[in-house]
């Protein structure tokens, strides 16, 4: 899969990807809203451009409060969040070209008020989620919120699965798109205090759907 021009799908207005995009962008807003006053810590795993955190940043009466780091593996697409960030001013968002699964990206960050896990867990095996999603315990802060994304017709079963593991982990549902939507997105908020992330330690193993879930020939 070629992540750099995946991305064109979003120059399609018709493309459900549009709307999950901006699913994702009102799911930030309200999140900064209810975000406690002074300075914030927001951390994207696999950001790809950007195009979900980086304009409401611009443009959100809290976006100057937020420092945020974004990591992307793919270089091409880690270039233009930088350049996205430079154009919007945006002095305290950083850019990694690394591996968005490995915890030291975040060790200094953590507990972040934000935490986007988008585009992620369509592209892992159901351990990798359970895993990722136990490790948000840690990663974010009480009173933070998760946003992730997952289609719902590829493993229609797997969907409550992962809300349950949330659960588990100490936070509540506070969104998700409706049920006949695919290209679903879901934001839960930590009720408990963070546990230690502990470093060099690997959320997932980040597979691709077109690897997970081939189409027929």
């Amino acid at each position: 899969m070629d992540w750099n021009t995946w991305h064109d799908r979003y120059d399609n207005p018709d493309s459900p990807f549009v709307g999950r995009l901006e699913t994702i962008r009102t799911c930030i807003r309200i999140a900064l809203d209810e975000a406690p006053p002074g300075p914030l810590r927001a951390v994207s795993a696999c950001a790809g451009r950007g195009l979900d955190l980086i304009p409401v940043l611009a443009e959100h009466p809290r976006g100057r409060d937020v420092r945020a780091r974004l990591v992307e593996l793919d270089p091409d697409n880690a270039d233009h969040a930088r350049e996205l960030a430079a154009e919007a001013g945006l002095t305290d968002v950083e850019v990694v070209t690394g591996d968005a699964a490995l915890t030291d990206h975040y060790i200094d960050l953590a507990p972040a008020h934000l935490v986007l896990l988008c585009g992620i867990f369509g592209n892992v095996v159901p351990a990798d989620i359970e895993r990722t999603a136990r490790i948000c315990s840690a990663l974010c802060a009480r009173g933070g919120t998760v946003i992730w994304t997952r289609g719902r017709k590829a493993d229609p079963a797997l969907f409550p699965h992962i809300e349950r593991w949330f659960a588990r982990e100490g936070f509540e549902e506070v969104f998700v798109t409706p049920e006949d939507i695919d290209l679903a997105v879901a934001a839960h908020r930590r009720t408990e205090e963070p546990t230690v992330l502990e470093p060099a330690q690997s959320m997932f193993e980040f597979i691709g759907y077109d690897v997970l879930y081939p189409r027929p020939a």
